[in-house]
């Protein structure tokens, strides 16, 4: 049981004691801090932030807290109730708020939630401003509105449709094309929200859709991070169907997987490059994605004469990098679509849009669209860290250690090889040190991770 507080938000497991999980104290806390911290950042009458939510069991608790403690700081509310990561970043600016908050632990297990936290973009805080909302909490250094100048929440379900027009909007979705493929889908919404929005989105399209695990009662039917252990069920309802795929995304729906014809993955990290494919063949540009990615992402964009650049880990960093070198797609390995057209969050409705209008333009099953791209084998380990573990120390020896190879370290270390790589870093949301590799085939990449796995377990000695 834990408490992380990062630039990512407050992340924490629900129960237990104050300051070392996720209790009602520790939300109201830290959702203070936040109004406080947006008063002084936008100094007016009135302020309006919106609040939604994944479907986790402990999201309504939590939702409830978070509203009621803006509304003692004199902040309106706009209640979006259960919702998607990009929904309410996309109602943010609809609104015209101040800010918004999103109740989720992304893809963690049901014991976890967290406070994300937005700007009047929509958009994720930047380090310095998680850090002073951090310093906020820890300084108690708050005050409340009067009895007369309390905030008002005002309800507003509307804003999935609203998300997925939106969507339906963007020039390079071809609905028409899509409409006429006839697709058919399963789709497991991990019984979160992504139950109600994909499907929505694909119905909108004329999509067949078959639904697995789309009721948003917060019981996840398996671990919730779509990753091929985790999706038997996804694969044998593809099978049984007939499908033409299967979507899976996390319970806030900024992540987003593919699965093939035949039940067999199409790769997390290929989401990305799927999707950058199709914007790049209609708007050549740049891409920018995190140092844990698919060099598959460089390959595709250098083919269509644009230029990549890998950020540090965190979306924060990746947009920041997006934005300087103005990219027409860019996002993370793990099935985060950015695309800035539609705005700068990772968003699966936006990639199943894209990577539909991509199938229909090619007329090819998804395991060919496979075979059309490099192929990378990744792997994704980890080590629990222990309070005696100086994770600063093995990475400098790392460093050390591979010092006339091609290092990269503004966010751990992260190791080029000519036909391969690994990035090891210290996770801003996990007690764990990420292991990350990359290589020709799944058997060299294990082995990678696995030789670096016992140089940090020896080093650590």
């Amino acid at each position: 049981m834990t408490l992380i507080k990062s630039i990512s938000g407050i992340r924490g497991t629900i129960g237990g004691q104050v300051g070392e999980n996720l209790t009602p104290i520790d939300a109201v806390k830290f959702a203070s801090a936040y109004g406080v911290w947006l008063k002084q950042q936008r100094q007016k009458d009135k302020h309006k932030v919106v609040v939604g939510r994944d479907a986790r069991i402990s999201g309504q608790m939590m939702q409830n807290l978070v509203m009621n403690t803006l509304v003692g700081l004199g902040i309106d509310v706009v209640d979006v109730g259960l919702s998607t990561t990009p929904t309410v970043e996309v109602a943010v600016t609809l609104e015209h708020a101040d800010g918004g908050i999103i109740l989720t632990a992304s893809h963690n297990p049901k014991q976890w939630n967290a406070l994300k936290l937005l700007n009047a973009k929509g958009e994720f805080l930047d380090a310095d401003e998680g850090a002073k909302i951090l310093e906020i909490a820890e300084s108690d250094d708050m005050s409340f509105a009067d009895v007369d100048n309390l905030g008002k929440i005002t309800k507003n379900k509307a804003y999935i449709d609203l998300h997925i027009i939106e969507v339906l909007d963007l020039d390079l979705v071809t609905v028409k094309p899509i409409e006429e493929a006839r697709f058919r889908v399963v789709v497991d919404g991990v019984n979160s929200t992504g139950g109600i929005a994909i499907p929505l989105l694909l119905e909108r399209l004329g999509v067949d859709v078959i639904k697995l695990y789309c009721e948003p009662n917060g019981h996840f039917p398996h671990n919730p991070e779509p990753l091929k252990e985790h999706l038997a069920d996804l694969s044998d309802a593809v099978k049984k169907h007939k499908a033409d795929f299967g979507i899976v995304v996390d319970p806030d729906v900024d992540r987003l997987a593919f699965m093939d014809e035949n039940g067999e993955m199409f790769g997390e990290e290929y989401t990305l490059v799927a999707c950058a494919d199709y914007v790049l063949s209609r708007t050549p540009g740049n891409t920018v994605s995190n140092m844990s990615s698919t060099r598959a992402l460089r390959d595709v964009t250098e083919k269509y004469g644009g230029t990549y650049e890998a950020s540090a880990v965190g979306e924060v960093n990746v947009v920041k990098l997006m934005k300087k070198n103005k990219v027409v797609i860019g996002g993370e390995g793990n099935g985060g679509i950015i695309y800035p057209a539609a705005h700068y969050g990772r968003d699966a409705l936006v990639g199943v849009a894209l990577f539909l209008s991509l199938l229909a333009d090619k007329n090819i099953s998804v395991s060919e669209l496979r075979k059309t791209y490099p192929n990378y084998f990744m792997s994704k380990k980890k080590i629990e860290l222990t309070p005696d573990l100086d994770v600063d120390r093995i990475l400098k020896d790392i460093e050390k250690r591979y010092q006339n190879e091609q290092l990269t370290t503004i966010d751990g270390v992260k190791i080029d090889f000519p036909e391969s790589w690994v990035h090891l870093r210290k996770s801003n949301t996990e007690p764990i040190i990420r292991i990350y590799t990359e290589a020709k085939s799944q058997q060299e990449a294990s082995d990678l991770a696995d030789r670096f796995i016992k140089e940090i377990k020896e080093i650590a000695k």
